[in-house]
């Protein structure tokens, strides 16, 4: 998390979202797997972000976008079974973090987009943009690293092999 307190260009560009108290404090309160969901998202944006930038595609879109695609609050969609929980957190949040994003904040076009295929291939929405595949990719990375965590040093290793696989085809293609 230093790298990302530290970048000067990266914090201005999400500093509007950061500030905004339904955002920061909301998201800093829900857990997602063994850590928050700001936590995520910071991560999910930075790294995106820094593929963007590195890929001269629109990074600044990315980074906000990266930032909100998990803008949504699980109080609001209270769920009574176990198949709709599944549903939320698979193929309806992306809908729903929109819908918030929208709510509280400007979004572009390719920002929408970005938010609402992130879960791509679980939900069946393809992203348009290139930099809607990043951040899909890398919040799978972050997810399966965090996710891991939980299980021990072997699987945190495969993922991060993963996502050091992933940054190379980056940056051959």
């Amino acid at each position: 998390m230093n790298k990302i307190t530290r970048d000067e260009e990266y914090n201005h560009i999400v500093s509007s979202i950061l500030s905004t108290k339904e955002f920061s404090e909301n998201m800093a309160k829900i857990k997602h797997h063994n850590s928050t969901r700001l936590d995520h998202s910071l991560k999910v944006s930075y790294y995106s972000y820094k593929i963007s930038k590195c890929l001269r595609l629109d990074y600044e879109e990315v980074a906000r976008a990266g930032l909100l695609h998990d803008f949504y609050l699980d109080s609001v969609y209270e769920q009574e079974t176990l198949k709709e929980k599944v549903l939320l957190y698979t193929t309806k949040h992306p809908q729903a973090a929109v819908e918030n994003s929208k709510k509280f904040f400007p979004i572009t076009e390719k920002e929408e987009d970005i938010i609402r295929t992130h879960m791509f291939p679980v939900d069946v929405k393809v992203p348009k943009y290139a930099e809607s595949w990043i951040v899909s990719l890398v919040d799978k990375s972050i997810s399966t690293a965090e996710f891991s965590k939980m299980f021990g040093r072997q699987a945190l290793e495969h993922a991060n092999l993963y996502l050091i696989f992933l940054l190379n085809i980056m940056r051959i293609g």
